[in-house]
């Protein structure tokens, strides 16, 4: 067996063993450790195995992750985003689709703040999707635009999976973050408007809201949830400024998390220990994942697996949407398995030759990635955000009728797809303009 075989058959191997529940990390480094001994001997992957690691762990621009974790931890611990659906259906209740737009906005300042797709699956389904089926929703759309729109944090910074990404391909961090942001904001958009035009030609897909709310009762509201907002975006304008880099940025973002929360009398021992123990084991699992990455990306080079992989995709055609296409089709598919993370280092050891032969940008490729990667989450049969919303629901709701509703909003992620392919100045014009 060539060097090239071994290296598809430790793929394959490593996704039956995702495939059996064996943890993304653990997968990886086994079928390295195999690999490299297969190719090479068991002194060079023992060797490998000791040293590559804690050089790539060890790397300054990671500890952006854990503190970006906490800084999210915090908030949920502590408070500061629980109010935000009851905020904004207090100023948007009275659109068409009013409560499934209010989702909307509330999942993407949750998921930004979180980092995390499922976390904010979970909690947003237990807060918006009951009270939208209160007034007659149509369950698919009340359950489709929390799946949908909880995906949204991997793009509207601050991001783990761009800080993930930033470290391996060796890009800026701030670069990424900054790039994200108006293809986030341009998703949900495309998300609200396509649920505004539903709900005005079919209005029993959601039921007429005629709540009226007081200046007083929106104040009141709004002093609730301001933190969570200016929090995020001071992140962001301090990046976009060159105040200070994205690990500063999580550090301070942090800390004033904890901050906002003491002076709100909502942070104790309790949740501060909440937070703190949630964030190692995050980040535990992380750089898990992150280990078995490296070594796995060793393994790959040793195989000669993506030049041979390149080879074959250019041999079918040189064009770039050619070659975007084919990358697309194995997030799309694989991202139905895996988990996002899991998936992104799986992957970048071969499509990265891909993208730098084709000589496009690796910072517009890395936003492109991440929103396949994030359609992959709620694309059938097996979205994992659907699961999370099903699981957190029991009966309530059938996942026949989730899947129905997220279509229309995986409809509104491919547009969003080809919109950066189409004109990537909405990725690029924000890095393009910063100061750092």
């Amino acid at each position: 067996m060539g060097n090239v075989e071994i290296g598809a058959t430790g793929i394959v191997i490593t996704l039956v063993l995702i495939a059996l529940r064996v943890p993304v990390g653990v997968s990886l480094g086994l079928v390295a450790f195999g690999g490299i001994s297969l190719i090479h001997s068991s002194r060079v992957a023992w060797g490998i195995l000791s040293g590559t690691p804690f050089e790539f762990v060890g790397n300054w621009s990671l500890t952006a992750a854990p503190m970006f974790l906490l800084m999210g931890y915090l908030c949920g611990a502590t408070g500061l985003t629980t109010g935000l659906f009851s905020a904004l259906r207090m100023f948007l209740s009275r659109l068409p689709g009013g409560l499934a737009v209010s989702s909307v906005g509330a999942c993407a300042l949750f998921a930004s703040a979180s980092g995390s797709s499922v976390a904010t699956s979970a909690a947003m389904s237990r807060i918006a999707v009951p009270e939208m089926l209160r007034y007659n929703y149509d369950k698919g759309l009340a359950t489709g635009v929390i799946a949908a729109s909880g995906t949204l944090g991997s793009l509207i910074p601050p991001s783990v999976l761009m800080v993930i990404y930033g470290v391996y391909a060796q890009v800026s961090i701030g670069q990424l973050f900054l790039a994200g942001f108006l293809p986030g904001i341009l998703t949900a958009v495309l998300y609200a408007t396509m649920i505004m035009v539903r709900a005005k030609i079919s209005p029993e897909l959601a039921g007429r809201v005629d709540e009226r709310f007081t200046w007083r009762q929106k104040a009141k509201a709004v002093r609730d949830v301001w933190p969570l907002p200016i929090l995020v975006m001071s992140v962001i304008g301090g990046i976009f400024f060159g105040v200070f880099s994205p690990t500063e940025a999580g550090a301070l973002g942090a800390f004033a998390a904890a901050t906002i929360a003491l002076l709100r009398g909502s942070l104790n021992w309790s949740t501060l220990k909440e937070a703190l123990v949630n964030t190692a084991l995050s980040t535990a699992s992380i750089f898990l994942i992150l280990i078995g990455s490296i070594l796995f990306t060793r393994f790959m080079a040793f195989s000669g697996l993506p030049s041979a992989f390149a080879d074959l995709v250019l041999g079918i055609s040189t064009h770039y949407l050619w070659i975007l296409f084919a990358i697309a089709i194995i997030y799309v598919i694989l991202g139905m398995f895996i988990d996002s993370i899991g998936l992104l280092l799986l992957t970048l050891p071969i499509v990265l030759p891909l993208v730098e032969g084709a000589e496009l940008s690796l910072i517009w490729f890395g936003i492109l990635a991440i929103k396949l990667l994030e359609v992959g989450l709620v694309t059938p049969p097996i979205g994992l955000n659907v699961y999370v919303i099903k699981g957190a629901l029991g009966k309530l709701v059938t996942l026949p009728q989730v899947f129905k509703g997220v279509g229309w909003f995986v409809l509104m992620d491919l547009i969003a797809v080809i919109l950066i392919i189409a004109f990537p100045m909405i990725a690029l014009w924000l890095p393009a303009q910063s100061f750092g």
